[in-house]
């Protein structure tokens, strides 16, 4: 089984709702899930919508990446996420972080997320989770990569 972290981001309806509902539609095709605290975010990108919901979960499947990928857009679509535009508003977000330590980098699919080193609002739980994880492309650990974040780039609200 392949060790995989999503990141889970809602700004639309109620987030924890959102969040539950996410989870047990995963549980179909993840095992093991462990989830990060919840913590609330200002927007990044289009910021003139309200805070976000993040989080990040941890588990175990027999999906491929791709397969996974499918999985979490059906995962969305089933919850309600409407797409809007980019970095719009969004009922539920679901991103693959990481999948063990493969590197991914094809039109469809990237893994690791291109953009989770600069988002505390995803580094902050994968901490929570695993400090110790490594990205396999710089090969730092989750807590170093928080710890050299920019206060520019803190999105998490106190």
């Amino acid at each position: 089984m392949a060790r995989v972290y999503l990141a889970l981001g809602s700004n639309v309806g109620v987030g924890n709702k959102q969040f539950d509902k996410t989870i047990k539609r995963l549980r179909e095709q993840l095992n093991n899930i462990i989830e990060a605290p919840r913590y609330r975010s200002k927007a990044v990108g289009f910021v003139d919508q309200p805070d976000f919901l993040n989080t990040v979960i941890e588990a175990e499947t027999d999906l491929s990446p791709h397969e996974l990928l499918a999985f979490t857009q059906l995962v969305e679509q089933s919850v309600g996420r409407i797409r809007r535009f980019h970095w719009g508003p969004r009922e539920i977000d679901i991103d693959i972080i990481l999948y063990d330590d493969q590197v991914i980098n094809e039109s469809d699919l990237v893994i690791p997320h291109p953009r989770f080193f600069e988002r505390d609002f995803v580094l902050k739980p994968l901490v929570d989770l695993n400090p110790t994880l490594t990205d396999p492309i710089s090969h730092l650990p989750v807590s170093k990569l928080y710890d050299k974040l920019p206060a520019k780039s803190r999105a998490i609200k106190d």
